[in-house]
């Protein structure tokens, strides 16, 4: 990796529709100011594209890469298997089975190819930014302090009575 100090996160979904979930994960990096690309991948339609994109990931100064898919939800894995950057998986909702599928699919990896798995949904896609973010922050003391302000921002907005 070129800057451990200036490094990336990369979001990635398998389709368009994803995109509805993942966007969440790109306002928290917003918020923290962490320097992020946002692409579709599909590990079924676009096995090429994937393939380049994960074995370059190291390259192109990528720290962790989030990863959302739905069904199946194959690409955080084959994204693991190609690289060793942090890849977290988040499991998009799907319309059969809830995102049930998705996140038994993420989960169950065979031993020695690791994938972080999130919720389902919109909260495993903001879990999965503030993941990413702590995993930068191990190397970059602006994002730490960052991501430090937004858990005391984030208490301090818990009321201490019902109202």
């Amino acid at each position: 990796m070129k800057n451990n100090k200036n490094l990336k996160v990369a979001i990635v979904m398998g389709s368009q529709s994803d995109y509805k979930t993942m966007k969440l994960a790109e306002k928290v990096l917003k918020n923290i100011a962490i320097n992020f690309e946002t692409k579709i991948i599909s590990a079924h339609r676009t096995p090429k594209r994937m393939y380049d994109f994960a074995i370059s990931a190291k390259k192109n100064n990528f720290g962790v890469i989030i990863a959302g898919a739905g069904g199946s939800a194959h690409l955080p894995g084959m994204i693991a298997a190609l690289t060793t950057i942090p890849v977290l998986g988040v499991p998009i909702e799907s319309k059969k089975l809830k995102g049930l599928d998705s996140i038994l699919s993420i989960a169950q990896m065979p031993k020695g190819v690791p994938v972080g798995t999130l919720a389902i949904g919109e909260d495993g896609a903001i879990n999965a930014a503030l993941l990413a973010a702590a995993i930068i922050a191990n190397n970059n003391s602006k994002v730490k302090k960052k991501l430090e302000n937004w858990r005391r921002s984030q208490s301090r907005s818990v009321k201490k009575r019902p109202s």
